[in-house]
C-alpha cells in the first residue's frame, strides 16, 4: 500500500512512502481493540473514592431511644447509615481499576486501528519537519495546508521535537506524540492521522517484532 509524501505546505514532494500490509492491511479485529481501549480508560482511573462507613463514623455509640414503644423503627447510635451524618453502606472502597491484556492482544489492537485509518484513507504523511520556534499560528497554517483543519487530528512524530509539540498543545482538536506514546485509544479516538515520514519507519519496527 503506497501513500503519497506530502510537505507540511500539503504539496506533493513527488515521493511515496510503502505502508507494510501487515501493519496497515490487516483485518481488523474489533474485540483486540475494545479491550484494549478500554484497559487505557480504566488505567485513568485513580481508584483513591473512598466513603465512610458507619464503624469510620465518629460519634456515640450510645442507643438513642428505646428499642421499643416508640412507634418508629429501632434505632441504635447517631451512626446508623438512615440518619443524616451516619455511615454509608457499600460505599466505595480505594481500589486498583488495573486490567492485564497480553502483549500480543495490544499489539493486534494497534494493528487493526492502524488498519481501519488506513480503509478510511484517514491517513496522510508528511516529510519531517520542524519549526523554529513555537507558534499554534504555524500549526494552524499545516493544518489548513492538509485540509484537516476541521477534523480532530493526531500528528505522530518519529522523535520529540518541542517546538511542534508546544505549537499544537494549545488546540482542543490536535494532539501531538511521538511513536513511542501511540496507543490503541489515542489513534481510534482521532478522525484522521498525520504521520512524520519517519515515524512510519519507528511504528513498522515497533509493531513488527
Amino acid at each position: 500500500m503506497k501513500v503519497a509524501v506530502v510537505d507540511i505546505n500539503g504539496k506533493d514532494t513527488g515521493r511515496t512512502v510503502a505502508l507494510d500490509k501487515s501493519i496497515f492491511g490487516v483485518e481488523p479485529n474489533e474485540h483486540a481493540v475494545y479491550l484494549d481501549v478500554k484497559q487505557y480508560l480504566a488505567h485513568q482511573r485513580q481508584g483513591t473514592h473512598k466513603a465512610k462507613e458507619r464503624a469510620e463514623i465518629v460519634g456515640s455509640t450510645r442507643k438513642i431511644k428505646k428499642q421499643k414503644g416508640t412507634g418508629t423503627a429501632r434505632a441504635g447510635s447517631i451512626k446508623n447509615p438512615l440518619f443524616r451524618g451516619g455511615g454509608r453502606v457499600f460505599g466505595p472502597r480505594v481500589r486498583s481499576y488495573n486490567q492485564k491484556v497480553n502483549k500480543n492482544v495490544k499489539r493486534l489492537a494497534r494493528k487493526s486501528a492502524f488498519s481501519l485509518k488506513a480503509k478510511q484513507k484517514s491517513i496522510t504523511v508528511v516529510e519531517d519537519f520542524q519549526f523554529d520556534a513555537p507558534k499554534t499560528k504555524s500549526f494552524q497554517a499545516a493544518l489548513s495546508a492538509l485540509g484537516v483543519a476541521d477534523k480532530k487530528s493526531l500528528w505522530v512524530l518519529g522523535s520529540p521535537n518541542q517546538n511542534v509539540y508546544l505549537s499544537g498543545r494549545n488546540l482542543t482538536s490536535t494532539e501531538v506524540l511521538t511513536n513511542d506514546e501511540l496507543n490503541t485509544y489515542k489513534i481510534m479516538n482521532a478522525q484522521h492521522l498525520v504521520l512524520a515520514e519517519s515515524a512510519v519507519a519507528a511504528i513498522e519496527a515497533n509493531l513488527s517484532k
